[in-house]
Parts: structure tokens; C-alpha cells; sequence
């Protein structure tokens, strides 16, 4: 559907384009890198947050800018960036072709365009990876089922910004935000710019059973700082050392890493094409977006359905065709033994 809307919205006149898919994990870097190496203006990445990742890893501090038509199951830096989760809208956006300069995040050499973090947003990111099924539902569904069984762990964070500032302290997760949100529109990093050369830092203490709802509105109304259990930073870079080695995430992608842990931030390292507005949505906006969003699912079902039902009607086409061939075969037989 997304292919056959770029053909009939993107603008010939400014645009000549080759839609590649890719083929496993890595593949979508590959081909931003070919791009890049031809000069290509802008390389767009059609999906979520990880498709976003592996295309910009391969735009960072190059001419050629970044397109984002959102696909995921969370679009946190698409929806960061105001860029609509309706494909025709997000065409539209390219087509005005408005480039803006962005800072990108780097933890343990992983470049990372929305969140990263240590603690159990990364041991979540590792089981979602795990799962079969994508989307938010799946998302909640690990959190309840892991949350509460979750030990949090000791950390001791140097952060660097114009003075340094060192902490020690046990965490349910620590989050570092380039953009301000996981995606679905929760706010982890609510304040978060991706043009202020800056990190925001979220440490959420441990906390019991009672506290979840109302951590959980804090989280979905972008308002953390009135929350008890959490603290807010911003800074340059910071340090993470822990006990052991463990996972990570960048973008919601889980990898190993070892007990200590390097973040920065790299200030107006991507070219983007996006709208100068970022950041939180009002309530209106959010409500619309809520609204496309299962539009779009919808969209999505009755496509796949009107496929399932030209699938079914070609196989009882070709079963009535098969079926009416060896009726008169057999007729011919009868036909001739009547005749006999």
C-alpha cells in the first residue's frame, strides 16, 4: 500500500527514486551506504525506530539527509519529530522537502537517534526482540509479565555537562534521551530536544505495585518530574559502571555490552527532513494521531482480508474449473456407453 502511495504522491518534479527492500537484519544500513556513496540527496526509511537506526547509522555526518515514512510498532522519533503516521501525510512532508540539522546519541559506539538506556527498558527491548508478535500490546504485555519480577541493580554514573556531576544509585532503568519518547507516546525523556546539543537523563528508583498507575499517567502525560521515584538530568556524556556486563538498547534494539558503559551525545550530527515543531503533542494532536493510527490498522486488516478473499476466490475459481472439467470427461464417458 505505502509502495503504490509513494509512486502516485511523491512529486516527479523534484524527485527521481528506487524503492529498495531489504533482506535481514543490517540490510537497510547497506543500502543507505550505497546511497550515500552515490551522492544520493535524501535516503527515506519506511518502518520503525530500528529500520530508522540502520538507515541513519549510515547518514551520520554525510550531505545526505533522512526521510522517515513511520510503519513501526512505536515510531517514538517520527512521532518526537511531528511527522505524520498517515504515509500520503508523510510523503507530503518529503516532498516539501524542508531539511533540518539533528544531534544523534552514541552508546558503546552504537549510534542511536530517539532513547537508549540500561536496566529493564533494555531487558524488555531484549525479550520484544524475542517475540513473534510486534506492537504495543506485546510491549505492555512483557512489562507486566517481567516487571515486578525485575531486580534492579546498583549503578555509579559519572555525567559531564559544564560541571560534572557523579551519582550512585540503585535503578529500575536508566534512560537517555536524544528525543523525548519510547514511542506510542510515552514520555520518558519528556523534555528532551533533538536540537539542544544535550542529553536528558531519566533514573527510575525501584518502586512497588501500588505506584505503577500512577508512574504510568506521569510516563503517558509527559510529566515525570512530579513523580517521587524519578530523577531528571541533562548532560554532555555520562558513564555507567555496574557490576557485571549486560544489556543494552539504542532505539529499542537489545545488545551485550560490558560492565561499563560510554553515552554522548553528538550535536547537529544528521540532516533530516521534518518540520521545525518537535517534542510533546498537545492532547488534540495526540488524539489525532491516536485516531490515524487505527486508521491505519484498519486500513492494514482490510487489505489483508480483501487479499485472503481474492486468494480464496481464485482457489474456488480454479477448484469450479477442475471440478467442471472431470464432470464432462465423465459425461463423454456415460455419453459413449449409452451409444454402445
Amino acid at each position: 500500500m505505502i509502495v503504490s502511495q509513494i509512486e502516485s504522491r511523491l512529486d516527479k518534479n523534484l524527485f527521481s527514486y528506487i524503492i529498495r527492500k531489504t533482506e535481514y537484519a543490517g540490510h537497510a544500513t547497506v543500502l543507505a551506504q550505497e546511497a550515500v556513496d552515490e551522492g544520493v540527496d535524501v535516503v527515506c526509511a519506511i518502518g520503525g525506530d530500528g529500520t530508522v537506526n540502520e538507515v541513519g547509522r549510515a547518514l551520520i555526518n554525510t550531505k545526505t539527509a533522512l526521510a522517515i515514512i513511520p510503519s513501526g510498532s512505536g515510531n517514538g522519533l517520527a512521532r518526537h519529530l511531528h511527522i505524520p503516521l498517515d504515509p500520503i501525510s508523510a510523503i507530503e512532508l518529503i516532498n516539501e522537502c524542508t531539511i533540518r540539522k539533528m544531534d544523534y546519541g552514541i552508546i558503546n559506539l552504537h549510534p542511536f537517534f530517539c532513547t537508549c538506556g540500561v536496566g529493564f527498558d533494555a531487558f524488555i527491548s531484549e525479550k520484544f526482540a524475542k517475540s513473534k508478535v510486534r506492537g504495543p500490546i506485546t510491549y505492555i504485555e512483557n512489562v507486566l509479565r517481567n516487571g515486578l519480577n525485575y531486580n534492579p541493580e546498583t549503578y555509579d554514573i559519572d555525567m559531564v555537562s559544564e560541571t560534572e556531576e557523579h551519582i550512585v544509585q540503585k535503578a529500575f532503568l536508566i534512560a537517555c534521551g536524544n528525543a523525548s519518547q519510547y514511542g506510542n507516546n510515552f514520555y520518558i525523556t519528556p523534555q528532551a530536544s533533538v536540537r539542544d546539543g544535550l542529553l536528558d537523563v531519566t533514573i527510575i528508583r525501584p518502586f512497588t505495585l501500588i505506584d505503577v498507575p500512577q508512574m504510568a499517567i506521569h510516563m503517558m502525560g509527559g510529566t515525570l518530574d512530579d513523580d517521587s521515584h524519578m530523577s531528571t538530568y541533562r548532560c554532555k556524556s555520562l558513564s555507567i559502571y555496574r557490576q557485571q556486563p549486560g544489556v543494552i538498547h539504542y532505539d529499542g534494539d537489545p545488545a551485550e555490552a560490558a560492565s561499563e558503559i560510554e553515552i554522548a551525545i553528538v550535536p547537529k550530527g544528521l540532516l533530516c527532513v521534518c518540520p521545525k515543531d518537535e517534542g510533546m503533542l498537545d492532547v488534540a494532536e495526540t488524539v489525532q494521531n491516536a485516531i490515524v493510527e487505527q486508521l491505519r490498522l484498519a486500513q492494514m486488516r482490510s487489505e489483508e482480508l480483501i487479499k485472503l478473499n481474492r486468494r480464496n476466490n481464485r482457489l474456488i475459481r480454479e477448484q469450479t474449473q477442475r471440478n467442471t472439467k472431470k464432470l464432462r470427461e465423465e459425461t463423454k464417458k456415460l455419453l459413449k456407453k449409452i451409444k454402445k
